[in-house]
């Protein structure tokens, strides 16, 4: 197996991340038997399926269960103190809730799902295309091709040793 980044070649297909580049290979096997797109799970596609509207409603709905815990809080809180001024907070919450939900319900986009995920097919596709490795080549070469001219080391001058100036001196003498 090799290094779809780096070109390095592993040692095991058991490898976790790349020797050379540090890849992970957490998921290379299906990327690979699914031709270069990365694979989907369904859960995975229902949340890409969400349509704006749709996150809309569900905040709307957050906020008013948030209203609705807050009210037996708050009024618990109002019999205490013997006032009714605090109850404003968590009727006000629930009607934000409320006016969230229906605006996402009357203004929010509602995108088509199977659009949606055709527009993120072709947009994987093109990205696996442009950062796919170039097709292999093999250029075949001769033995001669390598082959270096031989030196002839009896040609060479000999570099003169440390003590053969020392000892013409000497024998100067």
């Amino acid at each position: 197996m090799y290094c779809p980044r780096c070109g390095q070649q592993q040692v095991s297909d058991e490898m976790k991340f790349c020797s050379r580049c540090g890849l992970p290979f957490s998921g290379l096997a299906e990327w690979v038997a699914a031709g270069g797109v990365p694979s989907t799970d369904a859960a995975v596609q229902k949340v890409a399926s969400r349509s704006p509207r749709r996150k809309g409603v569900r905040l709307g709905a957050k906020v008013m269960f948030l209203g609705g815990v807050l009210f037996p809080i708050v009024l618990a809180i109002s019999l205490a103190v013997d006032e009714a001024g605090p109850m404003v907070l968590p009727v006000l919450i629930f009607f934000v809730g409320l006016a969230i939900m229906l605006y996402s319900r009357f203004f929010g986009e509602e995108i088509p799902s199977h659009q949606s995920e055709l527009a993120q097919t072709s947009r994987l596709a093109t990205a696996s295309k442009a950062s796919a490795l170039p097709p292999a080549s093999n250029i075949p070469i001769s033995p001669g091709d390598f082959a270096r001219p031989r030196v002839k080391t009896n040609e060479l001058a000999q570099p003169p040793s440390v003590t053969e100036h020392t000892t013409k001196l000497l024998d100067q003498e």
